[in-house]
């Protein structure tokens, strides 16, 4: 019977996307942008944050450091809960795992949306920002990598970087959806307002919509891909993370340095910035914010651009493309700020667009694993990288810019030219077959 599922599959081919499997991808496209939602709308109100949670006597320079600190937290907590976390949805199925993750998402961001500040409680609302914060971490650890190898091994072969990238996509939507509703909330509240009550808004709207995604999540549909999971427990019987690290130390560092760069992309230009626009040149929040929005939509084209171009050109002409521009337009927005209010939306909006061929990172990643380890090996190597990476850089920058103002881009443009690099090695190319012919197509 195992030998016939082989030469069945390869003669039918791959198979086309039915209605269900629209459904299936429709609603875990949607957990994943609510859910990434709430873990970055934090960062959108770092500098409120900052002065609720900390003693007003703290230096301005000092409370913001801490105020990333604990940002900085959710990143470090990834690795457990995306090894954890993968590990069960090799032995259980990822329809569970999905539901998990996203309800250890929003009870979190309703809790921190209701929780009493500094002047209230004392150094407790600090600590339970931070294990909130934790919590985030530990479930955005399992949604992402289990998201992309979901797409990955369902799409067909011909459409595999557009799927991936446009769910990459989907994701980064989290980042827009949080940049409008901080665009709104600024605009339509006064500063004082902003402090004494409407911060706490975004935050108790994520929960409950986090709430409503696992709900939604029960009507997902285990695809034949969850079924063929199923059948490879063998790979749950030992620690997945001992087999990556034994047998698989190559694609590990690969998709970790190339997460280095992705981190670099996205913490930086989408969510650093608009703090470092008002800190650092004065530019008013709401316009900060407006050209951030900017930038995430243009980010979010630019994935689904790049997966197409993956797609019609390869992974590598994409990756090289896409690093040098990002290298270069990134250097052109930094320098040319503060600048006029025209200057700064036009080049935000283009860097954002290059920031886009971060899409590249998990359609190389996915397939740099074979089918028994891909969802433990990109979790551990990607979760690993961004707890290291992508949790220091907003302490390194906040560090930096006390020497230099144009620490964001030097960190970006080097990071660019890293990637670059790594787009000449043989895994940027070609990886494993997604489905391997012990599989049914």
């Amino acid at each position: 019977m195992s030998s016939a599922s082989p030469s069945a599959g390869q003669q039918a081919g791959p198979r086309t996307l039915n209605a269900r499997d629209y459904k299936t991808l429709a609603l875990s496209a949607l957990g994943g942008t609510l859910e990434f939602y709430d873990f970055v709308i934090y960062v959108f109100f770092a500098t409120v944050i900052g002065a609720l949670f900390f003693p007003t006597e703290m230096p301005d320079w000092l409370r913001q450091l801490q105020t990333f600190g604990i940002f900085a937290a959710g990143y470090l907590a990834r690795p457990v809960g995306g090894i954890v976390i993968a590990h069960f949805g090799d032995l259980l199925g990822r329809k569970r795992m999905f539901s998990l993750s996203i309800f250890l998402m929003a009870v979190p961001t309703l809790v921190i949306g209701l929780l009493p500040t500094y002047a209230a409680i004392g150094v407790a609302a600090p600590l339970l920002l931070l294990l909130m914060r934790v919590l985030q971490g530990a479930a955005i650890g399992g949604e992402m990598p289990g998201a992309w190898v979901f797409i990955g091994e369902h799409v067909p072969a011909q459409r595999y970087g557009l799927g991936v990238g446009t769910l990459t996509a989907g994701i980064t939507g989290g980042i827009l959806l949080g940049s409008l509703v901080a665009v709104a909330i600024n605009t339509h509240y006064a500063p004082a307002e902003v402090s004494d009550f409407a911060w706490r808004i975004p935050f108790i709207l994520g929960g409950v919509f986090g709430l409503v995604s696992v709900y939604l999540r029960r009507f997902l549909h285990e695809t034949p891909v969850f079924q063929e999971l199923a059948q490879r427990r063998n790979v749950a019987a030992e620690l997945p993370l001992k087999t990556i690290v034994r047998d698989h130390r190559g694609p590990v560092f690969f998709v970790a340095l190339l997460t280095w760069v992705l981190s670099a992309a996205i913490v930086v230009v989408v969510l650093y910035t608009p703090t470092y626009l008002q800190k650092v040149h004065h530019i008013p929040a709401a316009v900060a914010l407006e050209a951030n929005a900017l930038a995430t939509l243009t980010l979010t084209l630019g994935c689904v651009a790049v997966g197409w171009a993956c797609d019609r050109f390869g992974t590598r002409p994409t990756m090289l493309v896409g690093w040098a521009g990002l290298f270069i337009t990134s250097y052109l927005f930094y320098t040319g700020l503060p600048g006029t209010t025209a200057s700064l939306f036009w080049h935000y909006g283009l860097v954002g667009l290059f920031v886009g061929t971060i899409a590249t990172v998990p359609i190389a990643g996915v397939r740099a694993f074979p089918a028994p380890v891909r969802f433990s090996g990109l979790s551990f190597a990607y979760n690993m990288a961004y707890a290291i990476f992508g949790g220091l850089t907003p302490v390194i920058l906040t560090l930096w810019l006390q020497r230099d103002s144009m620490a964001p881009a030097h960190y970006v443009g080097a990071l660019a030219v890293l990637g670059f690099v790594l787009a000449w090695l043989p895994l940027a190319a070609r990886g494993h077959a997604m489905r391997p012919a012990t599989m049914r197509a």
